[in-house]
């Protein structure tokens, strides 16, 4: 996970904007068949998810779809109803400290991460952590940020598994720590759960050995399943895993099949492998230089 910084942004939204967001909420609020739904669900509290919610947060309701970085002109609104909803939602807090990030305002970042955390989100323990892994916008403190890793990924956050195991953590007299070991083994704990990440990020681990055995069949059969979920980074790996034969039979229609999915999604590492699968005959002059590639 990354801290991304952006500038201060106004929000130059009319009144009609606005009312129109509130009717948005409101719709959404009230299509529930079940009173006790909807006096769960404040109209903040679904705005604030549409504008700040994170893809990756194991709070996040199925149906929301959530945004991998507020856009410049939500960071306001996303701030006013966040700010709302926080009263009674973790997810909301951790939400308000994405919306202070975006709009550089650190240390109010900093203080609705760690409310959000000491409330039980794991997604903003993976933050804390970064930001002490890192040294930007706390002071640089690799053992915190250890603790917060570990308790996020004992709650089944795989990026709390996966940021732990890139910690350059060293025991007393030098010796290299077991991150990667127990890592791997939170990951495998977060994998049963049927989370995408923790397969995808899994599959990694295993299919370089890291932290454990080296199994290229268990890294595709851990990538297949993210990939079934709609993980790109595991459908590109499978593309792959497919095209070399890898782990499993030698698939190239397999392999183009998930080069196009991920393609399709924005994914840049799958447009070029899609152009080597649909390209692999290279034309040479008779001195054998290379002059084009002929696709299909």
């Amino acid at each position: 996970m990354r801290v991304m910084m952006r500038g201060s942004h106004a929000l130059s939204s009319t009144a009609t904007s606005r009312t129109a967001l509130a009717a948005i909420a409101i719709a959404a609020v009230t299509c529930f068949a079940d009173p006790s739904q909807v006096n769960a669900l404040s109209a903040d509290l679904v705005l604030c998810d549409r504008l700040a919610a994170d893809p990756a947060d194991p709070d996040k309701p199925a149906d929301v779809k959530g945004t991998p970085e507020i856009a410049h002109a939500d960071i306001a609104t996303a701030i006013k109803f966040c700010k709302v909803a926080s009263a009674s939602s973790r997810r909301a807090l951790y939400q308000l400290g994405r919306a202070y990030m975006a709009n550089q305002q650190m240390p109010e970042a900093v203080g609705a991460y760690r409310k959000a955390a000491d409330k039980g989100s794991t997604s903003a323990m993976v933050e804390l952590g970064v930001m002490l892994a890192t040294g930007a916008g706390l002071t640089k403190d690799d053992a915190q940020a250890r603790k917060l890793f570990e308790r996020a990924a004992q709650a089944g956050n795989p990026r709390g598994a996966t940021n732990l195991a890139a910690l350059p953590k060293t025991e007393a007299g030098g010796a290299p720590s077991d991150d990667p070991v127990k890592a791997r083994a939170l990951l495998a704990k977060a994998a049963e759960t049927n989370s995408a990440e923790a397969q995808y990020q899994l599959g990694l681990m295993t299919a370089e050995g890291v932290g454990g055995p080296q199994d290229d069949a268990a890294a595709r059969a851990l990538f297949e399943k993210a990939a079934a979920q709609g993980h790109v980074g595991a459908m590109v790996q499978m593309g792959a895993f497919a095209q070399a034969g890898r782990g499993g039979p030698k698939d190239e229609s397999a392999a183009k099949s998930y080069y196009e999915k991920a393609a399709e999604l924005g994914n840049e590492d799958a447009k070029a492998a899609l152009k080597s699968v649909q390209c692999r005959f290279r034309i040479r002059d008779k001195y054998g230089n290379f002059v084009a590639n002929l696709c299909f």
